[in-house]
């Protein structure tokens, strides 16, 4: 996104975590290890339960998807398609809630900037203007209200990324 595409600050939900790993350790367990850190249940899950996965393929055009297998049969459900790959500094997809239609999406944008004591990963998630106004992802919210409950929303996922990425041995 260039400096002309910038969303409006009340378009964006911001959130940022400090890690006690470094930048490199971060970007990967954000990509790689995904389904263990990413929360479980319908609130945050297309696939509800312990059966879905979600991953993440590492590239420019790459999926970012959940599957479950039932009765021998794997259901995909796509989420996004990664449009920055910059390791270990910046990832970038476009996210679709499972009721966008097909021309809906909205943006995430995750940095890993080094700190001290790890890595600062900060979210932001943008694009919520660009959904008309009685879109069923808002629940009935006006923009602002709702992109306060996706900074709450990407708060919980942080709080579990940061969680997850403990140097062993911690508590």
């Amino acid at each position: 996104m260039s400096a002309r595409e910038l969303p409006a600050a009340g378009d964006r939900a911001r959130v940022s975590v400090a890690v006690a790993v470094p930048p490199a350790d971060a970007f990967r367990i954000f990509s790689e290890d995904i389904d263990q850190w990413w929360r479980r249940g319908l609130k945050y899950r297309v696939i509800d339960g312990q059966r879905g996965l979600l991953h993440l393929e590492p590239r420019v055009g790459g999926r970012l998807f959940e599957s479950v297998e039932t009765d021998g049969q794997t259901t995909v459900i796509e989420n996004g398609r990664v449009t920055v790959w910059e390791p270990p500094l910046r990832l970038g997809f476009d996210w679709r809630a499972s009721n966008f239609q097909g021309d809906e999406s909205t943006h995430v944008e995750v940095t890993f900037e080094p700190t001290r004591s790890g890595t600062l990963v900060t979210v932001t998630h943008s694009g919520f203007s660009k959904l008309r106004p009685d879109h069923p992802v808002r629940h009935g919210q006006e923009v602002a209200a709702f992109v306060r409950e996706m900074g709450l929303w990407w708060g919980g996922l942080m709080t579990s990324l940061r969680e997850f990425a403990r140097p062993r041995g911690e508590p």
